[in-house]
């Protein structure tokens, strides 16, 4: 997850990002590949640090390296660091990045190690989806491994449900707004909403579910904000809002206690939030459980799964790069990715990992043949990010017209990909 302040930070480090990396474009590669028996793991995953230290561990007795995490919890001071650690002598053995334009940055400028033939291997042993392969590949070379694979579901208060009297979780999306009414007649707001953070998921959502191919042109710069489609879900969004469907966007109490204590019902959330409900001694299947949120149109051919991984890297003038390729043939393997997922209550990119949560393990093997969306943060070029999250946050605050917001996004927008030709 990452934070507004990230996003905002991240303009003002893309001009002296570029200069670093300009700087050390094509890195000499080391004199000597030294073997150790211990890699460091610098990342941005503060709340996984103990899951990071089981798989230190675990990999220490299965292949003789361990893993030592350095986790890092302001995004931006990690990512000026990770910047800035290409220029020094000691390279970063692991670490954590961001698909999409941030990993290209990179790649482009030979700083991450090239994995094509671990990928290759991987694929054909059925321990990483083909799906995947698209978010790590540049000029048909794959660069870096899977770190983490979430799907976008629907989080529900089981006991609420019972209170509002449904016993069925909704199959379209007539039927997730009637079960919404049902909770909203029984006393409780129906879905969780933030203005921070995560005011984008609900644009997401709807886009995604009514109009994939619109949502990925928006993404690529091939379709504008302010077009129909676009003008047409946030209309949608303002209903919802203006119908009392969801929850104060300026509420400080945390989605998971909101979602423990009964005062929303529902929360579209990240499979990893499965973790931060367990952390609450919520028991999945009994307390909580969720499900798979429908299509806004019923009459697209796949579900829509809005979809998110994440980059586990090396650099490419790691002075360790036999332990770092030994560490990570480890990594996607599924005894790895067992320990890794049930270590945070989450999913595995690995369809071949033991997940022990029931529902996880169902929606592993439920969700083939969707048609996965990369989720908004990862799709959408930073600038452009920037202003919406602003648009988005004012938005779910304070509903009207969308078009006045819509057009500052555009505006961004065509800024940005005016530089890109």
């Amino acid at each position: 997850m990452r934070s507004i302040s990230r996003w905002k930070a991240l303009t003002a480090l893309a001009v002296t990002g570029t200069l670093a990396l300009s700087a050390c474009g094509g890195a000499a590669k080391p004199s000597a590949d030294t073997p150790v028996d211990s890699l460091k793991f610098y990342n941005d995953k503060g709340g996984w640090k103990d899951a990071f230290a089981q798989v230190g561990a675990a990999s220490k007795q299965d292949v003789g390296v361990g893993m030592e995490p350095v986790g890092y919890s302001d995004s931006n001071t990690y990512t000026a660091f990770i910047r800035s650690s290409f220029r020094t002598k000691e390279k970063a053995d692991l670490f954590s990045w961001h698909t999409g334009k941030e990993l290209e940055d990179l790649v482009d400028n030979k700083l991450v190690a090239e994995t094509t033939d671990q990928w290759a291997k991987a694929v054909a042993d059925g321990n990483v989806p083909e799906q995947l392969k698209p978010y790590f590949t540049f000029d048909g070379k794959q660069y870096c491994v899977p770190l983490n694979a979430g799907y976008w579901v629907m989080y529900y208060n089981k006991a609420v449900f019972r209170k509002a009297g449904i016993t069925q979780n909704p199959k379209t999306w007539t039927e997730l707004l009637a079960v919404a009414d049902k909770v909203k007649a029984a006393g409780v707001k129906p879905f969780y909403q933030t203005s921070i953070l995560f005011s984008f998921v609900w644009f997401e959502t709807l886009l995604a579910g009514k109009d994939p191919d619109l949502y990925d042109a928006l993404a690529a710069g091939k379709a504008k904000y302010t077009d129909p489609g676009v003008v047409e879900v946030m209309n949608d969004w303002k209903n919802l809002i203006d119908a009392g469907l969801f929850s104060d966007p300026g509420a400080k109490t945390e989605p998971q206690a909101q979602l423990k204590s009964g005062d929303v019902a529902m929360v579209n959330f990240g499979t990893w939030f499965s973790g931060s409900l367990n952390t609450l001694k919520m028991k999945p299947g009994t307390d909580y459980d969720f499900f798979i949120i429908p299509n806004v149109n019923p009459a697209l051919p796949k579900t829509s799964m809005i979809f998110e991984t994440g980059p586990l890297c090396s650099a490419a003038a790691s002075e360790h790069a036999s332990t770092v390729k030994k560490w990570t043939d480890w990594w996607l393997t599924p005894q790895a990715q067992t320990a890794w997922a049930n270590s945070r209550g989450d999913l595995s990119f690995n369809p071949k990992a033991e997940v022990k949560d029931e529902g996880l393990a169902q929606l592993n093997k439920d969700v083939e043949g969707f048609r996965l969306i990369n989720r908004w943060f990862e799709a959408t070029p930073v600038p452009v990010a920037n202003k919406a999250l602003e648009v988005f946050g004012a938005f779910v605050t304070k509903p009207g017209d969308p078009m006045p917001g819509l057009q500052k996004i555009q505006a961004e927008a065509d800024a940005y990909w005016a530089k890109q030709k």
